[in-house]
């Protein structure tokens, strides 16, 4: 018996540090586009610390993610939310001297991190929490042994955004459109229209109004920094 529940535990673990990497692709696309922009030496603590405040953050949302989600207009805003962060990371692109781009701060690179991790692991923790089966202690360990996994994935994604730019677009894309489907996955707008093109073509506009924003906004930054 004692060898079962031995051998339940250990499954459960391997469950939930597979889950939390295989959903949080999108999450270390976020850290490496917040922290591109910092030196060397805050690049790594704003991983570290990003990485790790956000699985905080993720085992205290996993433990009423069901009721969260129930909740109307809830991922509404948490989608708004994305969009805006997501903007404000492609908006850097213009963002003028290197000097004026590393005053952003660790701080904030950290801040930006939780904001959009939160918002992204609303619908990842429910998966975490099934495999969980009700274990706190399965739950912390999962989420805690799968921060080197990540951390590793957001400086990957950092080395690969300096040597081919176009990554960032892809990044800020890919934050939009996580952003698009969380707003048309509330429960009030499910209550009144539903259906799976709906989540594709939410997620698409939200796609392309990053983009385009972003694009915009750095375009007048660099214009105001060339004046």
């Amino acid at each position: 018996m004692e060898l079962l529940q031995t051998l339940d535990f250990w499954i459960g673990l391997l469950k939930i540090v597979w889950i939390n990497v295989i959903l949080s692709g999108d999450n270390a696309v976020v850290i490496a586009l917040a922290a591109r922009s910092l030196l060397p030496h805050q690049q790594r603590k704003a991983i570290v610390l990003g990485s790790g405040a956000a699985v905080v953050l993720r085992i205290a949302l996993t433990m009423v993610a069901a009721k969260l989600l129930a909740m109307p207009y809830l991922q509404i805003a948490g989608g708004l939310l994305l969009l805006w962060v997501g903007v404000q990371l492609l908006k850097e692109e213009g963002g003028g001297t290197e000097s004026a781009k590393e005053q952003g701060g660790l701080l904030a690179a950290v801040r930006t991190i939780l904001i959009a991790d939160v918002v992204m692991s609303l619908d990842n923790v429910i998966a975490v929490a099934a495999a969980a089966k009700g274990s706190p202690l399965l739950l912390v360990l999962g989420l805690t042994m799968s921060i080197p996994l990540v951390t590793f994935g957001s400086a990957m994604m950092i080395r690969l955004m300096q040597r081919f730019p176009f990554i960032i677009d892809l990044g800020a894309g890919l934050i939009g459109w996580v952003a698009g489907d969380t707003i048309i996955s509330d429960v009030s707008i499910q209550m009144i229209v539903g259906g799976v093109w709906l989540h594709y073509a939410a997620a698409a506009a939200g796609s392309v109004l990053v983009i385009t924003a972003g694009k915009v906004l750095a375009a007048r930054g660099r214009g105001s920094a060339a004046s």
